[in-house]
């Protein structure tokens, strides 16, 4: 009788040195540049063991993002990861700033690189363009709950609104800002982090220095 729990411990592994080695030929080569065989090469696998599992190259690279968006293959969505419970028990609105941010240098740092190829490609793919509007729906989604944590503590400035709250986050905590702050300016995500809590808690928290 076969042994189900250890074949899909294989199918596993063998989806994870895909998606692993996908990553970084789509960071290096680029959406177009990159082919099934260099990653079926990459990971040690037959090409049709790569069509097998993901079916073409949009659904490959979306399955990259979102293996980097929450850091695992687990089939649970960021919002409801234990870490996201955890925020809304920070001790005061600073609190929930300061680890929204750390969290969220965590993330991009596996998820930026990757985003940049989705948005390069998005002008002249429209499975891309797709992916692309699909994950910018997701981020405002998730930085709305974060503003909602605080809003719920009324702990944003006076006259701001959670959709502009929303705004303001996702513009300073976007994965091509932080990219720029990382890579061109030579930035270590610590220093990233420490710049984005500043400007953020005084963008939104009531109090803040100004």
């Amino acid at each position: 009788m076969p042994d189900v729990k250890s074949s899909k411990g294989r199918s596993a592994q063998t989806r994870s040195r895909i998606v692993s080695a996908a990553h970084e030929l789509f960071v290096v080569r680029g959406y177009a540049g990159t082919t099934f065989q260099q990653v079926a090469d990459a990971a040690e696998v037959s090409v049709q063991t790569v069509y097998f599992h993901y079916g073409n190259k949009s659904q490959l690279l979306k399955h990259v993002v979102d293996v980097a968006s929450v850091g695992d293959d687990a089939p649970v969505p960021l919002l409801r990861r234990p870490w996201f419970a955890a925020l809304q028990e920070a001790p005061d609105p600073a609190a929930v700033v300061r680890r929204w941010v750390h969290l969220s240098g965590v993330i991009l740092d596996r998820v930026a690189p990757v985003l940049a190829v989705v948005r390069d490609a998005a002008a002249g793919d429209p499975d891309m363009a797709a992916q692309w509007a699909a994950n910018s729906e997701q981020r405002h989604t998730a930085h709305g709950e974060f503003v909602a944590i605080l809003a719920r503590r009324h702990a944003l400035r006076p006259g701001l609104t959670r959709r502009r709250a929303t705004g303001v986050t996702v513009g300073l905590l976007s994965p091509d800002l932080f990219l720029v702050m990382t890579r061109e300016c030579a930035w270590t995500t610590a220093q990233w982090e420490k710049w984005a809590t500043d400007h953020l808690s005084h963008g939104l928290l009531l109090g803040a220095r100004q």
